[in-house]
Formats: structure tokens, sequence, C-alpha cells
């Protein structure tokens, strides 16, 4: 698990189950807030075998994330 921190939040590489394998993902929650990340899938379309494969490509793509927006969106 990769993570990556930005001005009020934090992202962290991520895996979603999903039906014949994982999808890869980046959690985002605000920094130093309480309760349960937003999961975005990235590399729509895609589907890995195993959740570290899945974990693996999560992480490729948020070293490419620039930012997170106020609302919690992921800004390539």
């Amino acid at each position: 698990m990769a993570r990556k921190e930005f001005a009020h939040f934090e992202a962290v590489s991520a895996v979603v189950p999903g039906e014949g394998g994982y999808n890869a993902a980046i959690a985002v929650k605000g920094l130093g807030a309480g309760g349960a990340p937003h999961f975005h899938k990235v590399l729509e379309g895609q589907t890995f075998k195993t959740a570290l494969s899945a974990d693996d490509a999560a992480s490729a793509e948020l070293a490419r994330l620039v930012d997170v927006n106020s609302e919690g969106e992921l800004v390539w």
C-alpha cells in the first residue's frame, strides 16, 4: 500500500474485490478525519487476478496523481 499526502487529503493505493478478480483503486480521506475513505476505481476495465497485482497497479497510478480537489476527487 502506497500513501500520498496533499494539502487537505491523504490518498492511499487500494484494492476493491470484484467479479472475477480485483480492481485497482485509490482511497481518499480528509487529513485527520475519521470515518471511511471514499474509493475511486482506477484503470477501469482492468481486472487483476490477485490483490497484490491490483495494489501494485494502484500504487503506480497513485504516483501519477497530481492532487485531490476540495470535493475529494482525483486530479491527474
